[in-house]
């Protein structure tokens, strides 16, 4: 992914891991090879964890902490009613954007 797709990516991550969590609930591993699978191969799993902390902080998440065969426990999001409300407004926005954008890439009007 070049410089400008990357720039573009942080942009709109947050809406990205929250459309997912609309979805259902996941651990920080899993929407991370879940965005790999889906072709964003340069997202670092520490970008992801950073992100969740904050829409956690932002008390757009719940978090259950589930028992892992693996270590310690796993921090399992799910979306809240809080969470809901903003992805409604982040895809308001991105039809408004991606409207627009189109307009402009076309020459319409």
């Amino acid at each position: 992914m070049g410089k400008q797709a990357t720039e573009m990516l942080k942009g709109v991550l947050e809406g990205i891991v929250l459309a997912l969590l609309s979805g259902r609930p996941a651990y920080g591993y899993e929407i991370t090879a879940w965005l790999r699978d889906k072709g964003f191969t340069d997202i670092a799993e520490g970008t992801i964890y950073a992100l969740l902390i904050r829409i956690e902080q932002r008390g757009l998440v719940d978090v259950e902490k589930v028992p892992s065969e693996k270590g310690p426990p796993r921090k399992v999001y799910s979306l809240n009613q809080q969470g809901e409300d903003y992805l409604s407004e982040f895809w308001r926005t991105w039809s408004f954007l991606a409207g627009h954008l189109e307009q402009l890439r076309t020459g319409e009007e």
